[in-house]
């Protein structure tokens, strides 16, 4: 069911479920087309998330309840055509310097290293938001038997490239700085990037990863 809330004077949080779901995230898709179709007078900017997706207005121009009514007979609005998804295949290192908690994810995991690596190179990812920091990107596909809690207190100084888990989601890491999440491997792939497409996902986009050499990781 659709819900609507107010956030401050400028904003409409538009929410369609309290879970990271495929059936979920399409709705949150398929809003962020129809309004990029038919944008409502006033509409500034549209953030999608997991199960949400907030839209920033012009106050001068709207206000929460105008938009909502619009957005309302938007989604009432023919189907959108699909959006042009996007699959990237990114190289990870998993040497143990690089993939710190590689073996403390495989003991408390009750798997090997190497059945911890193979599970998550066997796993489909999708970009469901960005966030956090600058090319954050967000994946979720992490497998059942990789799931686990963030640690209790935050790692400073990570470095960027890191390929991190955290329940059901996974991280390539773009700027050093803290995390809880556990730290498996890295990947030289830059996913933020200057120029006119400042990330190299999109959300909606999949991704799966290869496991690459140390060699191979050093030199790109």
């Amino acid at each position: 069911m659709t819900s609507f809330k107010p956030v401050a004077d400028r904003a409409l949080l538009v929410e369609f479920g309290d879970r990271i779901a495929p059936e979920i995230h399409a709705q949150v898709l398929r809003l962020d087309r129809l309004l990029a179709l038919s944008p409502p007078p006033g509409m500034v900017e549209v953030t999608p998330a997991y199960a949400n997706l907030m839209i920033s207005f012009d106050p001068l121009l709207t206000d929460h309840s105008a938009l909502q009514s619009a957005v309302q007979t938007v989604l009432t609005g023919p189907e959108p055509a699909p959006g042009q998804a996007h699959s990237h295949d990114l190289g990870v290192c998993y040497d143990a310097d690089l993939g710190t908690d590689l073996a403390q994810v495989a003991q408390m995991t009750g798997m090997s290293p190497d059945a911890v690596i193979a599970a998550h190179l066997a796993a489909e990812y999708r970009v469901y938001l960005y966030g956090f920091a600058p090319g954050y990107a967000y994946l979720a596909g992490t497998p059942p038997a990789l799931h686990l809690p963030r640690k209790p207190a935050a790692v400073r100084d990570i470095p960027a490239g890191r390929v991190i888990i955290a329940g059901p989601q996974c991280i390539v890491t773009t700027l050093k700085m803290p995390t809880g999440w556990w730290i498996i491997g890295s990947s030289p792939t830059k996913i933020l990037r200057h120029g006119p497409q400042p990330f190299l996902f999109a959300v909606g986009d999949t991704v799966r990863f290869h496991r690459i050499g140390r060699d191979q990781h050093d030199a790109m």
